[in-house]
């Protein structure tokens, strides 16, 4: 059995995260201790719990210390089943990570998988839903599976109660290398605003605007009708030949919406720069995909702490080996091999 120390690298979920998608595609049990030691409230919160039953039902697995608050682990998975699942984490936590944790397992399952998945699915620190559909489902589709998602109800932090659905037919995960972003088709930046003043959706939008220079045609504002929590987020989509990225802000209590909108722009531009086709936040999720399929290459930013907690994680389950070069001073090139 594997044993794994959940404070080494950046400390947070993404270990766990991470230990629990591998254990299930390799059969590989393993012991976490200090889970989450790198956050303000360490141990398992509601989504985390939620995210080790989930992959408890899908690898039909033995598990102790499951329980809210746990700092230590131990998950032993017998097999994977295709199934039809309803994970609901029950606060405002994301309901995109409980998906990603068990998204590697049922791709490797021999029939076709429907989730249900509720909680938060705009959230700070997590894939909100645009950058699932827009980022990276195309990515991974284009790596052979088929995977669909529709969103029934968005649900924002602090209240959650946002429900998505995700239709899931498994393929082998072929290599793909994706070293150019191409021409940029399209731009768009959206302010949404639900049971909050339009006037903050409206402020962001010139705000991000202004800061870059895009067209007022690529500017839009939505208000949400019929939602049951408040909230703002402020989305950028950059659509290229081979590659969209997203970029999300999102509106807090005492946070102004200018600065929400500065924050988003500063990414956009950082990342439009470098010339490279995968953002910061899109590297350490792609990594593991080109690591399931053994074989694969991108560019990007400089690597943040998540993707090398990333490849670290990696290195205990896969026999992989992941090169980061230096093209320049804002570009690497990440080659996986297995």
């Amino acid at each position: 059995m594997l044993r794994i120390d959940g404070s080494k690298g950046e400390g947070g979920g993404q270990v766990l995260r991470t230990s629990l998608a591998l254990s299930l595609v390799t059969g590989t049990p393993f012991t976490m201790t200090n889970i989450r030691a790198g956050r303000a409230k360490p141990g398992l919160l509601r989504q985390h719990l939620t995210a080790v039953k989930a992959a408890e039902s899908v690898g039909a697995a033995e598990v102790s210390g499951a329980e809210l608050g746990s700092r230590e682990l131990t998950f032993s998975p017998r097999a994977i089943a295709a199934g039809n699942y309803h994970f609901a984490v029950g606060t405002a936590g994301s309901a995109t990570l409980v998906f990603q944790t068990v998204l590697p397992a049922l791709l490797h399952a021999a029939e076709p998988s429907t989730l249900v998945l509720e909680g938060g699915t705009h959230n700070p620190a997590a894939p909100p839903f645009d950058f699932l559909t827009r980022a990276y489902l195309p990515l991974l589709n284009k790596m052979g599976p088929e995977v669909s998602a529709t969103l029934e109800r968005p649900g924002f932090f602090p209240a959650g109660g946002g429900k998505f659905r995700v239709d899931l037919q498994p393929r082998a995960l072929k290599p793909l290398s994706l070293l150019e972003r191409g021409r940029v088709l399209r731009r768009e930046v959206k302010a949404v605003v639900a049971m909050i003043p339009f006037d903050v959706a409206k402020r962001e939008m010139e705000t991000a605007g202004a800061l870059l220079k895009w067209r007022p045609d690529e500017l839009r504002v939505e208000e949400l009708k019929r939602t049951s929590c408040p909230g703002n987020v402020l989305v950028a989509e950059v659509e290229s030949e081979h590659v969209t990225e997203v970029f999300t802000g999102f509106g807090e209590r005492g946070k102004r919406a200018e600065v929400v909108a500065e924050e988003v722009a500063s990414e956009v531009k950082r990342y439009l720069d470098a010339e490279v086709p995968v953002g910061e936040h899109l590297c350490d999720q792609f990594l593991l995909l080109l690591a399931l399929a053994k074989g694969g290459a991108f560019r990007t930013v400089p690597l943040d702490g998540h993707a090398v907690t990333q490849i670290e994680t990696m290195s205990h389950f896969l026999d992989v080996k992941v090169d980061v070069r230096e093209v320049s001073r804002e570009v690497r090139e990440v080659v996986v091999r297995g």
